[in-house]
């Protein structure tokens, strides 16, 4: 095929995770209750978070961004994937291509940042429990969460500058079922040296550093914990970073896997079902984990649910 200017692209092929017609409907069921199912249990995180006075403190402030977060994570892209199986199209248009890259790499990022940022907050809460509330105050909390998210947005600013210097085939095919930077980066017609290697450096600083970040905060945690004499004390610090440390292992570890799976298969099969990993399953089961794992915000859904009867 003759490469024409990017400029001239008005569409990208999404080839989705099957080409079987008879697994379209069992796709859009299926990948259907798991995003209701993800907006619906992050939801009710914000509106439990929000509603309860009890929970009006730094680790909840941050939780509430996360389910926000991952409440836009999921839909910049199973919405369109559901579109395409239902109209029978695997069209995107070179725009929408470029819009669902920016939204991945903010909302991606920021699940990073923010687990970075709890992770920090549970630090100061156990190692330094007598300076929590000055240290973490109302406004450095509402800094982290800004710096975070003006942070993010330049990087995924120059990703898609750089894509933008970019040119493709005519009738160009994305091996996935949204547009991931990295098989856009494969697919392209042009010289990606360039776009390869911030790539790589924003990986490693939004992905390698948080993740450093997070282990050295437990490091302490620990060895703050094997000093405790107190072992209802060891418990109760303990409960409040595990729901935590599950996400983060959550994240992590289905990323982990999608690298892997890029890194040691070229079956784009593969990397499609390994991205549903953390595109999907992870801001699933998020709001579970800490609904489930943690007593404050389980007794914060009891009441809203008892209220929400009473008005009914």
């Amino acid at each position: 095929m003759e490469a024409e200017n990017h400029t001239e692209v008005s569409q990208f092929l999404l080839l989705g995770l099957s080409d079987d017609p008879n697994l379209q409907p069992v796709l859009c069921g299926v990948f259907l209750s798991m995003y209701l199912f993800t907006v619906l249990g992050n939801l009710l995180i914000i509106v439990a978070i929000s509603s309860d006075s009890h929970l009006h403190t730094p680790m909840y402030f941050f939780l509430s961004n996360l389910s926000f977060v991952d409440i836009c994570f999921t839909s910049t892209t199973v919405p369109k994937m559901l579109v395409n199986v239902q109209a029978q199209s695997k069209s995107i248009t070179y725009i929408g291509c470029l819009i669902q890259v920016c939204f991945l790499i903010i909302f991606s990022g920021m699940d990073t940042l923010l687990l970075t940022v709890m992770a920090y907050d549970r630090y100061v809460a156990i190692c330094h429990p007598l300076y929590y509330m000055v240290i973490m105050n109302p406004r450095f909390c509402g800094f982290l969460v800004l710096m975070s998210w003006l942070i993010i947005f330049w990087v995924s600013l120059l990703h898609i500058l750089l894509m933008r210097q970019l040119t493709f085939c005519v009738g160009t095919e994305i091996p996935h079922f949204f547009c991931e930077l990295g098989q856009i980066l494969k697919v392209a017609c042009s010289d990606t040296l360039i776009n390869n290697i911030v790539l790589y450096v924003s990986v490693t600083l939004l992905g390698v550093f948080p993740l450093t970040g997070i282990l050295f905060s437990y490091s302490r945690i620990v060895s703050s914990l094997m000093r405790m004499s107190s072992a209802g004390g060891k418990y109760k610090a303990f409960s409040t970073c595990g729901s935590h440390l599950s996400v983060v292992s959550l994240f992590y570890g289905t990323s982990l896997g999608v690298y892997l799976s890029s890194a040691l298969t070229h079956s784009s099969l593969h990397n499609s079902v390994a991205s549903v990993m953390y595109t999907v399953v992870t801001p699933m089961l998020n709001p579970f984990i800490y609904s489930l794992r943690n007593k404050d915000v389980k007794e914060a859904l009891r009441r809203l649910i008892n209220l929400v009867a009473s008005c009914l």
